[in-house]
């Protein structure tokens, strides 16, 4: 193990044999290969580090995992789908070579396996792969890497690799006992530099025969990691807020639409939530069965149609049995609750009780950190959808006929429909608007949570919270009301527990109905006034 550590730091600091010398290598290194011994498979790794042989990662990653043959003066490698190849030149073989077996390992062969790998992926010509190899070394704090890495970092010219190089060493150096004083307290000052839970946990692990000057430092820096780590903790969850706040956003702005302006206490908006998730489904399966290349727009496809499928619905509800119960609101109440069974169990029978797969985009796919902050991409598009959805509703509200109408009758629906105005057909619109918005949040909501026929039931406690919260009828407060409720969750899920945290919030809207019954920001009118 410790001739062939020192092999790979001379590697890493002088130039590299002549071509001749490495043909030389290379063949007894493939000639010990065929030997089936395990002393000579050893040796055939530090040769073929040793003569940088281009083939060698590919070799010893093979040889790792049992794909490396060895027989008749031939070795080949074995890829993951079957094929041969000939490992001195990496060239398809058109037949297998007679008496081919596995070249045998043991834990001694795997020790140096991981060694010479570890050595390659520092080596790497791809910065990444050298980053990550350097991460991989930072995990393991393996001793015997360490003349491998003080290499690298002597020839590293890149600085997020060099600095990933710092790190592994440091890591390394913390847990050697017998290392300098002075490069141990430098490792200190590395880690926490780089502050994040790794490095804490790896300043912890100092051994108790330390240093008092080493302790110190120890101590100053893990303070000063878990105030940095609590302050990004809690940025987090205010991020964790504002991602669930546009989602409760969604969820509930259809709802304050028709509850504002017809006063209509609707069970069934969280199914018109489900029909818009379960649009998308469809679009996607027929995108995946016939047209495969288009799957990155098939969630643009599916907005309008989730828009259509859901407001028709809504509209069909109103007109044929919100419109004969209003001025009822416990009839309105359970007639939507059993509308809303009714489209969940036509759902379950349509399509299985079981979650349904909706896949991302790859514009939504991954995620990337900013400081101590991880953000996903589909939560920061469904932000960013979330405000263009309010962004509209806002224009429509204001700057159209129908917008007028619906303010008029939600102020003063008598004196609206004196003026002309068809009350009627604006419910109706109103429904069908306040529903397709919903569509629009189940197309959003497929992104982040199973699309199943109990898949409105998660959102339509917490819609009726926001908009009661906000006030009723009031986009503004709709919007302050999600926002306040999502961070405010998010802020005391780690105090109190999801459930108890809901259990307070749900308190804390009780009360403050009592003291202002119309909300955050009361609509003003003589009908509401009244």
């Amino acid at each position: 193990m410790t001739r062939l550590l020192r092999m790979i730091a001379l590697i890493l600091a002088v130039a590299l044999s002549a071509g001749a010398a490495r043909a030389q290598s290379a063949d007894e290194a493939f000639t010990r290969l065929g030997a089936d011994s395990f002393s000579d498979t050893n040796r055939a790794i530090e040769l073929l580090i040793a003569g940088a042989h281009p083939q060698a990662a590919v070799i010893i990653e093979a040889l790792a995992e049992g794909r490396l043959l060895a027989g008749g003066g031939a070795v080949v490698v074995k890829t993951k789908d079957g094929k041969l190849l000939d490992a001195r030149t990496g060239a398809a073989l058109a037949s297998e070579p007679p008496g081919l077996n596995p070249v045998r390992l043991n834990n001694g062969v795997r020790r140096n396996i991981q060694a010479a790998l570890g050595g390659l992926g520092l080596l790497n010509p791809d910065t990444a792969k050298r980053i990550a190899a350097a991460e991989a070394v930072f995990k393991s704090r393996d001793v015997s890497l360490l003349p491998v890495i003080e290499t690298a970092i002597s020839r590293e010219t890149d600085t997020r690799a060099k600095a990933a190089l710092r790190q592994a060493q440091a890591a390394i150096l913390i847990a050697k006992t017998d290392a300098p004083p002075f490069d141990r307290l430098a490792a200190v000052d590395v880690l926490r530099e780089r502050g994040d839970q790794d490095a804490l946990a790896t300043l912890r692990s100092l051994p108790g025969d330390a240093s008092p000057a080493l302790k110190d430092a120890q101590a100053r820096a893990v303070a000063d990691i878990e105030g940095k780590l609590a302050l990004w903790r809690t940025v987090q969850n205010l991020w964790y807020g504002l991602s669930l706040g546009s989602v409760l956003l969604l969820a509930a702005i259809g709802l304050a639409i028709t509850f504002g302006v017809m006063g209509v206490i609707n069970m069934a908006h969280g199914e018109m939530v489900m029909l818009g998730a379960y649009t998308t489904f469809i679009v996607q399966e027929v995108i995946r069965a016939r047209f495969p290349g288009l799957f990155d727009y098939s969630l643009a496809i599916a907005l309008p149609l989730a828009f259509l499928v859901a407001g028709l619905v809504g509209i069909a509800i109103e007109r044929g049995v919100i419109r004969f119960l209003y001025g009822r609101p416990l009839e309105t109440l359970l007639a939507t609750w059993g509308i809303s069974l009714i489209l969940q169990q036509a759902v379950r029978t349509a399509f299985g009780p079981t979650n349904r797969e909706v896949g991302a985009p790859n514009f939504m796919s991954g995620a990337f950190e900013l400081g101590g902050l991880a953000i996903t991409w589909n939560r920061l598009w469904i932000i960013v959808f979330a405000a263009l959805v309010f962004a509209a509703l806002l224009a429509i509200l204001k700057l159209t006929p129908i917008g007028l109408q619906m303010r008029a009758v939600t102020q003063n629906r008598r004196m609206a429909s004196a003026m002309g105005i068809r009350t009627g057909r604006v419910d109706a619109l109103t429904f069908g608007l306040g529903s397709g918005v919903a569509g629009l949040a189940g197309v959003a909501l497929s992104q982040i949570d199973n699309v199943s026929p109990n898949l409105g039931q998660s959102y339509i406690i917490d819609s009726f919270m926001v908009v009661v919260f906000g006030g009723v009828g009031n986009l503004w407060g709709t919007l302050v009301g999600a926002l306040t409720l999502g961070i405010a969750n998010k802020l005391l899920e780690p105090y109190a527990g999801a459930v108890l945290g809901k259990i307070a919030l749900l308190v804390f809207i009780i009360l403050f109905i009592q003291k202002r019954p119309r909300g955050l920001f009361a609509l003003k009118g003589r009908a509401v006034e009244a």
